[in-house]
């Protein structure tokens, strides 16, 4: 008789998958800014400093939302050196203006020169760093060159020149470009080095490989890729850029005498310091808090967009 053939043993095909290899596909991609926003969120710190720029931003382009008075048409004698009252919440200068007017619309004066001044620098800077770092050679150390002899000017320096020389073209352009025109070294420097490490990459490669042109490549690949130190110098340089104006204006070389201007406020009280310090304090606070809002928010983006800083947090 022939044999029966033994039963063997089939494992259901369910229990045979293994679940250590299973890919998680409905999950969106990881990546720079998503990773660096994620980290951002969680932090209160972010919030309350984008709170402090998003109220200075809109005061500087809206005034009108935080004071009717305007600064220079309520100004009375006899109000010098008073202190508050009502409608005027901190008090009078030595010329009888509302203090809390003058620092509302000083903010656009100081907001504006600043970003201008960033978006010269920021875009003189990553042009001249980019092509000195993508295409090296000859072209990296004449741009170099003239990098360093920029950086070796203070800028605040030769700001005061530019405006002294054009006294009579003063006005928000012209003070901005002359902070700008000679703050973008050190941006220049620090996208060259950023340049010089996304152009390693083997998509750069692979990008080559595939024949696309340097310029092409530039444009579509290194351009994007090295942006994000780009977006932190330029919320640092907006705070650099505020300080340089109200540093010019109060040195007497910045915006007319009758634009308003945080550093010309902080000149005109260092007078009467002694007999009504109020009118020096209350715009230097505003100065510093919104200095100090602008950094923060540009240290906070630095941390969120270091992979090793968010490691070790």
């Amino acid at each position: 008789m022939p044999e029966t053939p033994s039963e063997r043993y089939v494992a259901p095909v369910a229990a045979a998958q293994p679940v250590t290899d299973a890919v998680r596909v409905s999950g969106k991609p990881s990546n720079l800014w998503r990773d660096a926003w994620n980290d951002l969120r969680r932090r209160p710190l972010f919030w309350i400093s984008l709170a402090v720029v998003l109220v200075i931003l809109v005061m500087a382009v809206w005034p009108t939302l935080f004071t009717q008075t305007l600064p220079n048409n309520n100004c009375e004698l006899s109000n010098s050196n008073q202190g508050p009252a009502a409608g005027h919440p901190l008090g009078f200068t030595f010329q009888g203006c509302d203090i809390y007017a003058r620092i509302v619309w000083g903010a656009r004066t100081s907001v504006t020169v600043g970003v201008l001044a960033m978006l010269i620098g920021s875009i003189v800077g990553f042009v001249m760093g980019t092509f000195a770092g993508y295409y090296g050679g000859w072209l990296d150390s004449l741009l170099s060159r003239i990098g360093d002899m920029f950086f070796s000017i203070p800028y605040i320096l030769a700001a005061v020149v530019v405006m002294t020389v054009f006294s009579q073209f003063r006005n928000v352009f012209t003070l901005a470009l002359a902070i700008g025109g000679f703050a973008w070294a050190s941006t220049a420097r620090v996208v060259r080095a950023e340049v010089l490490r996304v152009r390693q990459a083997e998509f750069i490669t692979a990008s080559r490989a595939i024949g696309l042109s340097k310029f092409r490549t530039l444009l579509s690949h290194v351009v994007p890729n090295s942006l994000a130190p780009l977006l932190v110098l330029a919320t640092l340089s907006l705070a650099a850029g505020i300080v340089a104006e109200s540093t010019l204006s109060f040195l007497g070389v910045g915006m007319g005498a009758d634009v308003m201007s945080w550093g010309a406020d902080i000149s005109r009280a260092q007078q009467t310091l002694r007999v009504a310090p109020m009118s020096l304090i209350y715009p230097s606070i505003a100065l510093t808090i919104t200095v100090l809002a602008f950094i923060m928010l540009g240290e906070l983006i630095r941390d969120a967009m270091d992979p090793r800083a968010r490691a070790t947090r």
